[in-house]
């Protein structure tokens, strides 16, 4: 899977950025969201791929895609892992430091 990162350059998510963001009245989700919905998009563009097709691959409706989309959507850890296995991204990462 290709590291979503690289996908869309400038939206490494740091701990200051979420503050700051959070600070400005935003919940930290809110912030979250909309990351994975640029990095869906891009992804989508580069696959050249519809709304209607992704949801048939992660077996949901073209509306929850939409709603993603919009980057307003509080998503499960369910709905990232389809989303990563459907567009072969690596969304969830984790530091096996902590």
């Amino acid at each position: 899977m290709r590291n979503a990162s690289k996908i869309i350059k400038g939206t490494t998510l740091s701990a200051k950025n979420v503050t700051a963001t959070v600070e400005q009245g935003e919940k930290p989700w809110f912030v979250h969201s909309k990351m994975v919905a640029n990095i869906m998009y891009s992804r989508m563009k580069e696959q050249g791929i519809t709304q209607k097709e992704l949801a048939e691959k992660m077996n949901c409706t073209q509306q929850y895609i939409s709603k993603i989309l919009k980057g307003r959507e509080n998503l499960s850890l369910e709905a990232l892992c389809k989303i990563e296995l459907a567009l072969g991204i690596r969304i969830l990462q984790f530091d096996s430091n902590n």
